[in-house]
């Protein structure tokens, strides 16, 4: 059915019973990962009285909302059952431009070089989209072939050593309080709040849920398959890059490597917020609740000082329990099991 907007009306053909039940999972998913961060976060004071305080929770969520912002972009391409590995090299990519294209000296020539590189960044992902919709690479293959020839580019740019500082307004953005909280901290709300509208309550949400569920009923529905499955790369490359901008701000710099350890969090945080890994399911708020677990996880880790080695197996153990926990159907086999022993 096609609503007065002009846009299917997906809902129409659904089942609304099993409409609910997504809606009341992905709620439940959302606050299990907030509660499992808050308990982290309380319990790190057993350890250490310096853990757990104020100081440190605005801490985490300045972190944090570095992989929110790219864990939104990685969400949509999961939405519509792709990946994009293309990220680490993305995030250099903006970070780089930033320092050589603007600097601490573009004045009022700031934002429009900032909207320049985004717009670079975005023209890669337009590239990725090209290559998994027209192309027929799979995702997996595309966004790698893409992330090794953009961080060749930036080796080569850059002949191994990123130059120029970090533009005031970025400064600004990562460095500044107001009231006590970080400017950055207020943003993080802000998107978290326009992410969630935009996946779960505009047409193109919709559609990408559509397409994530099954192409061919959307394409019978009426959506333009194609350009659907595409933007979320688009998307996702301009999340990389400003993400690379918000580093710059934050360290004052660039360099090589500075993309490299979010990857693998950019997708665990959507899947651990309850996203299906093949697509057709997730809710960005619970992938902000992931995010800011994997933070906390990082951030306590990193505090009691435990070795790289440890980090891994820990952080790996709770991504499973996590995933366990959310998985449909997990705590009513586990009662029903409870009952019979």
């Amino acid at each position: 059915m096609i609503q007065q907007d002009g846009s299917p009306d997906f809902a129409a053909t659904a089942d609304p019973r099993s409409g609910g039940r997504r809606l009341e999972r992905g709620t439940v998913n959302a606050l299990v990962v907030f509660g499992l961060s808050i308990a982290l976060v309380v319990a790190s004071r057993m350890i250490s009285p310096a853990l757990g305080s104020w100081s440190q929770v605005l801490t985490i969520l300045t972190l944090a909302s570095f992989l929110v912002v790219l864990s939104f972009g990685q969400g949509l391409v999961i939405l519509v059952g792709g990946l994009d590995l293309s990220v680490p090299a993305l995030i250099t990519l903006g970070g780089v431009l930033t320092t050589t294209w603007a600097g601490a000296d573009a004045g009022v020539l700031t934002v429009p070089i900032l909207a320049l590189v985004l717009g670079v960044c975005a023209l890669v992902g337009l590239v990725n989209g090209i290559g998994v919709v027209l192309l027929k690479v799979p995702p997996f293959i595309m966004t790698m072939a893409t992330s090794i020839t953009v961080a060749s580019v930036a080796l080569g740019f850059t002949s191994g050593t990123p130059r120029g500082a970090s533009p005031a307004v970025l400064l600004d953005l990562m460095k500044t309080s107001w009231a006590g909280v970080p400017v950055v901290v207020f943003f993080l709300v802000a998107f978290a709040i326009a992410g969630w509208i935009v996946q779960s309550h505009t047409v193109f949400g919709r559609q990408l849920f559509a397409v994530g569920t099954s192409r061919e009923a959307a394409r019978i529905a009426g959506v333009p398959v194609g350009r659907v499955e595409m933007l979320p790369y688009v998307i996702s490359a301009a999340c990389a890059g400003f993400v690379g901008m918000m580093l710059v701000g934050y360290a004052n710099g660039a360099t090589l490597r500075m993309g490299d350890s979010y990857m693998l969090p950019s997708i665990a945080a959507v899947v651990i917020g309850g996203s299906s890994i093949l697509g057709g399911s997730g809710s960005f708020v619970g992938t902000v609740g992931g995010a800011i677990l994997l933070t906390t996880l990082g951030t306590v880790i990193a505090a009691i000082g435990l070795d790289q080695g440890w980090r891994t197996i820990i952080e790996g153990s709770i991504i499973i329990l996590a995933l366990l926990a959310l998985r449909e159907g997990f705590a009513s086999r586990i009662r029903l099991r409870a009952k019979r022993h």
